[in-house]
């Protein structure tokens, strides 16, 4: 049986749908075997959310061929999809598949490999067969995942697409419009998964706040309203299951009901990503987003209110096109008054096919520069200061792994808010959920637990 070598890029979504085609290809007895190995078969999901994005996926493509020419290299996924003309130009790449066809990447592998052995013509798409446009399918990619390389935590799907169009973003055109999968093989898997071992949960896709929309005929885009929490309290209920956790939601999905609700599910991690961008209205109205900065603070506001010293993390973009000195500090002084626990700063970077690669009154790179430089000082503060609260209280910890730190060995593992948190000890504690007193910090982003 031929050997495989696979490599992930990108998100969450990219990284559970590779888990499950590791799984198919074992299950049919293909070899799994590190990327870095010579193999006759390397396939690489790849990414498309930036310019680096793409770049980086070439880059793994052309590795792959080049460790190897004469493997066969599959690329799958998004790059696949916005880069069609690249991807039909490139010698590296023998076989295509896109989105909503990795379920069935083993019967087109094989195809395409039969079609080599005998000589037929076959082309990187299998005559258009292996890539769709993604733009015009209703149906969800069902696909069921078993077990994964973690042995504490495992990511589930429940839906792909997006409806947002934020004028920053490609994803829309690389993942299509919302698709939600069925809340029964959603339950199936998680069940599969917590009789299997796994404690903890994570909710994902490509914009979970919008799961179910597509259920309803007449709502063609996220509103507000949202099934999401009602597929939740489902999930509550599985016997077994020590920790759900919430993937990025949209920040109107979180209404004082919602927020009530969540809280009333103890299994639910008070631990809530809630994109931002900016700070600066006017900022927003450019970047398409569906809010304002004052909605966005109530929302906080609703999840402060119903719990206690919540981990709120978000992103920020700093240089948007048109961006002036006076919106990037709107922003800065909101920041300061949201106080999260965790902010992720990008650089605003051109994405070719969306609208901001196009809008006047591009930020300078230096200034770009120096922006994030004062966000990530500031984030770093924010974040040491969210975890002190925790020293001298008590915290359940779920442990991951063993580490060593400083010539002494330590198990690590994570709160419900997710703040790392350490204990020494040579006992294998992994996937084990103590208890215990935080005494300080190991290290600036672990707390000490006795």
């Amino acid at each position: 049986m031929k050997n495989v070598a696979l490599h992930n890029l990108g998100c969450k979504v990219n990284a559970y749908e590779m888990d499950v085609m590791q799984q198919m290809l074992q299950e049919k007895g293909y070899i799994i075997v590190p990327f870095d190995q010579r193999a006759d078969i390397y396939i690489i999901n790849t990414c498309t959310v930036t310019n680096i994005a793409d770049r980086k996926s070439r880059q793994m493509l052309h590795r792959a061929k080049h460790k190897n020419p004469d493997a066969i290299v599959v690329a799958v996924g998004c790059y696949v999809q916005t880069g069609k003309e690249d991807i039909t130009a490139d010698g590296s790449i023998d076989l295509a598949i896109g989105n909503n066809k990795k379920k069935d990447l083993v019967p087109i592998l094989e195809e395409f490999l039969e079609a080599k052995e005998k000589n037929r013509e076959v082309d990187k798409t299998l005559n258009d067969t292996s890539v769709i446009d993604i733009n015009q399918t209703a149906e969800y990619e069902e696909m069921t995942l078993e077990q994964t390389a973690e042995h504490t935590r495992a990511y589930i799907k429940i839906q792909d697409g997006c409806n947002q169009f934020c004028s920053y973003c490609v994803i829309p055109y690389a993942r299509g419009r919302v698709r939600s999968r069925q809340a029964e093989d959603i339950i199936g898997e998680v069940e599969g998964l917590v009789k299997a071992g796994y404690r903890e949960i994570v909710l994902t896709g490509i914009h979970i706040s919008s799961y179910g929309i597509d259920f309803e005929e007449k709502q063609s885009h996220y509103t507000g309203e949202s099934k999401l929490i009602d597929l939740v309290e489902r999930i509550h209920e599985i016997e077994g299951l020590d920790r759900i956790r919430l993937g990025s939601l949209e920040p109107r999905v979180v209404t004082a009901e919602t927020a009530g609700r969540l809280a009333n599910l103890s299994k639910v991690c008070p631990h809530f990503h809630l994109s931002l961008q900016s700070g600066a209205d006017e900022t927003l109205k450019r970047m398409n987003r569906h809010y304002t900065s004052g909605e966005y603070y109530q929302c906080v506001e609703e999840l402060r209110k119903v719990y206690q010293n919540p981990a709120i993390t978000t992103d920020v973009i700093v240089g948007f096109p048109g961006e002036t000195e006076e919106e990037y500090q709107q922003t800065k002084a909101y920041l300061e008054k949201l106080n999260l626990y965790e902010m992720h700063i990008f650089k605003f970077s051109k994405r070719e096919g969306t609208r901001a690669a196009e809008m006047k009154d591009q930020v300078p790179d230096a200034i770009k520069t120096e922006r994030s430089n004062e966000l990530l000082e500031m984030e770093k503060r924010q974040s040491m200061e969210f975890r002190k609260t925790y020293i001298k209280t008590k915290v359940e910890v779920l442990f991951e792994e063993a580490k060593e730190i400083q010539g002494k060995t330590y198990q690590i593992g994570h709160t419900a808010q997710y703040i790392k948190v350490a204990k020494e000890t040579t006992e294998d504690l992994c996937n084990e959920l103590c208890c215990g007193e935080i005494q300080g910090f190991l290290t600036d982003d672990i707390l000490l637990m006795k």
